[in-house]
């Protein structure tokens, strides 16, 4: 229970100290998704945390008030409105703990949107975005949203999600 705290408390400190600062005006190449849509997320609640072993990367995943509600009341489908948005982190070890690991540097933020009347890709209902830290900034990705679409369809019986709500206490 410690350190599932301890995980929730990091993630908020990070999330937290993210820029205000506006979002760039870009778009998904092939959606139109702008990163402006996501706009105030560092103001929604963390529902979980993820490590990809592959990308070697820490994830906090955020969901707007909308996605909050449903995904802790564990309601699927997800209602129109939902935001979910992914935050990946690269790590480094910890200075103050060498046995721990810390968030490092913003790899990309990522999100996906529920909105039937403009998205339906397999049934889904879900429009997918993703920005990639370059240098200062970010660029959408440039291959566009198909590998978000194709990864989520094997949890299509799960509205598309791979997270659940991870309770603190």
């Amino acid at each position: 229970m410690l350190q599932r705290i301890l995980v929730f408390s990091t993630a908020f400190l990070f999330v937290s100290s993210l820029s205000a600062a506006p979002l760039p005006d870009m778009k998904m190449p092939d959606n139109g998704l702008p990163f402006k849509m996501i706009d105030g997320y560092q103001d929604y609640k963390i529902v979980a945390t993820h490590w990809r072993i592959d990308k070697h990367e820490l994830r906090y995943v955020l969901a707007n008030p909308i996605a909050y509600d449903a995904i802790k009341a564990k309601k699927l489908p997800m209602p129109e409105g939902s935001k979910m948005v992914k935050i990946g982190w690269s790590v480094k070890p910890m200075a103050a703990y060498p046995d721990a690991l810390e968030a490092d540097t913003l790899q990309r933020i990522e999100f996906m949107v529920k909105d039937s009347k403009h998205f339906d890709q397999n049934g889904d209902h879900w429009g997918y975005a993703r920005f990639v830290k370059k240098g200062d900034g970010y660029v959408p990705y440039a291959k566009g949203s198909e590998e978000c679409v194709a990864c989520h369809a094997s949890v299509s019986q799960n509205d598309y999600l791979f997270s659940s709500f991870q309770e603190t206490f």
